[in-house]
Protein backbone atom coordinates (compact mmCIF):
# COMPACT_ATOMS: atom_id res chain seq x y z
CA UNK A 1 0.00 0.00 0.00
CA UNK A 2 1.32 3.45 -1.02
CA UNK A 3 -0.27 7.07 -0.07
CA UNK A 4 -1.75 7.82 -3.14
CA UNK A 5 -3.27 11.69 -2.31
CA UNK A 6 -3.69 14.31 0.11
CA UNK A 7 -6.68 16.41 -0.45
CA UNK A 8 -7.06 19.99 1.46
CA UNK A 9 -10.46 20.48 1.95
CA UNK A 10 -11.39 23.98 1.48
CA UNK A 11 -14.53 26.06 1.01
CA UNK A 12 -12.70 28.15 -1.82
CA UNK A 13 -10.62 26.15 -4.31
CA UNK A 14 -9.59 28.70 -6.46
CA UNK A 15 -7.73 31.18 -3.56
CA UNK A 16 -6.44 27.96 -2.01
CA UNK A 17 -5.34 26.72 -4.97
CA UNK A 18 -3.65 29.70 -6.45
CA UNK A 19 -1.41 30.16 -3.45
CA UNK A 20 -0.47 26.18 -3.58
CA UNK A 21 0.55 26.92 -7.29
CA UNK A 22 2.50 30.05 -6.23
CA UNK A 23 3.81 28.22 -3.62
CA UNK A 24 5.24 25.38 -5.71
CA UNK A 25 5.41 27.26 -8.88
CA UNK A 26 2.92 25.20 -11.06
CA UNK A 27 0.59 25.95 -13.66
CA UNK A 28 -2.49 23.46 -13.66
CA UNK A 29 -3.93 25.49 -16.25
CA UNK A 30 -7.41 25.15 -14.10
CA UNK A 31 -9.41 27.19 -12.70
CA UNK A 32 -12.19 24.88 -11.27
CA UNK A 33 -14.35 26.02 -8.41
CA UNK A 34 -14.91 22.70 -6.34
CA UNK A 35 -11.71 20.61 -7.39
CA UNK A 36 -8.29 20.86 -8.43
CA UNK A 37 -5.62 19.02 -8.67
CA UNK A 38 -1.94 20.86 -8.10
CA UNK A 39 0.77 17.80 -7.46
CA UNK A 40 0.40 14.58 -9.46
CA UNK A 41 4.09 13.38 -10.35
CA UNK A 42 4.18 10.92 -7.03
CA UNK A 43 1.69 11.79 -4.13
CA UNK A 44 -1.49 14.20 -5.44
CA UNK A 45 -1.94 17.36 -3.98
CA UNK A 46 -5.32 18.18 -4.40
CA UNK A 47 -7.55 20.93 -3.65
CA UNK A 48 -11.42 19.96 -2.88
CA UNK A 49 -14.75 21.91 -1.95
CA UNK A 50 -16.81 19.02 -0.54
CA UNK A 51 -19.77 20.85 -0.26
CA UNK A 52 -19.51 21.42 3.44
CA UNK A 53 -19.06 24.29 5.41
CA UNK A 54 -16.19 24.66 7.56
CA UNK A 55 -14.23 26.70 9.98
CA UNK A 56 -10.23 26.54 8.93
CA UNK A 57 -8.86 25.63 12.38
CA UNK A 58 -5.24 24.20 10.65
CA UNK A 59 -4.56 22.68 13.92
CA UNK A 60 -5.30 18.93 12.51
CA UNK A 61 -2.84 18.38 10.00
CA UNK A 62 0.29 20.06 8.47
CA UNK A 63 2.42 19.83 4.99
CA UNK A 64 5.67 19.66 4.64
CA UNK A 65 7.91 19.97 1.49
CA UNK A 66 11.34 19.25 1.16
CA UNK A 67 13.32 22.27 -0.80
CA UNK A 68 17.22 23.16 -1.73
CA UNK A 69 17.12 26.15 -0.54
CA UNK A 70 15.70 27.27 2.40
CA UNK A 71 16.70 30.83 2.39
CA UNK A 72 15.34 31.66 -1.21
CA UNK A 73 11.93 29.74 -0.47
CA UNK A 74 11.70 31.85 2.63
CA UNK A 75 11.60 35.21 0.42
CA UNK A 76 9.49 33.50 -2.21
CA UNK A 77 6.68 32.64 0.83
CA UNK A 78 6.52 36.12 2.39
CA UNK A 79 6.39 37.47 -1.40
CA UNK A 80 3.37 35.63 -1.23
CA UNK A 81 1.68 37.01 1.56
CA UNK A 82 1.71 34.03 4.23
CA UNK A 83 1.33 34.26 7.15
CA UNK A 84 5.27 33.17 8.67
CA UNK A 85 5.21 31.44 12.09
CA UNK A 86 9.17 30.42 12.36
CA UNK A 87 11.63 31.76 9.88
CA UNK A 88 14.20 28.94 9.24
CA UNK A 89 16.04 27.57 12.05
CA UNK A 90 18.42 24.91 12.23
CA UNK A 91 16.93 22.04 14.17
CA UNK A 92 18.91 19.79 16.56
CA UNK A 93 19.33 16.79 14.24
CA UNK A 94 20.37 19.10 11.28
CA UNK A 95 17.83 20.18 8.98
CA UNK A 96 16.68 23.68 8.71
CA UNK A 97 13.05 24.14 8.82
CA UNK A 98 10.31 27.14 8.62
CA UNK A 99 6.77 27.09 9.24
CA UNK A 100 4.14 28.73 7.96
CA UNK A 101 -0.08 29.92 7.37
CA UNK A 102 -1.79 29.00 3.99
CA UNK A 103 -4.38 30.83 3.57
CA UNK A 104 -6.93 29.05 5.41
CA UNK A 105 -4.85 28.23 7.85
CA UNK A 106 -3.28 24.72 7.66
CA UNK A 107 0.17 24.74 9.05
CA UNK A 108 2.86 24.17 6.41
CA UNK A 109 6.71 23.16 6.70
CA UNK A 110 9.41 23.53 4.42
CA UNK A 111 12.58 21.95 5.07
CA UNK A 112 16.17 21.09 3.77
CA UNK A 113 19.02 18.73 4.93
CA UNK A 114 22.45 19.30 5.37
CA UNK A 115 24.63 18.00 2.23
CA UNK A 116 26.20 15.03 2.81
Amino acid sequence: MRLGEVCILTNNVVRLADFYKGLLEIDNGSDDEVHQTILAEETMLTIFNDGCEREHAGQSMCLAFTVEDIDKEYRRVVSLGAEVIEPPAVRPWGAVNMRFADPDGNIVYLRSFPKP
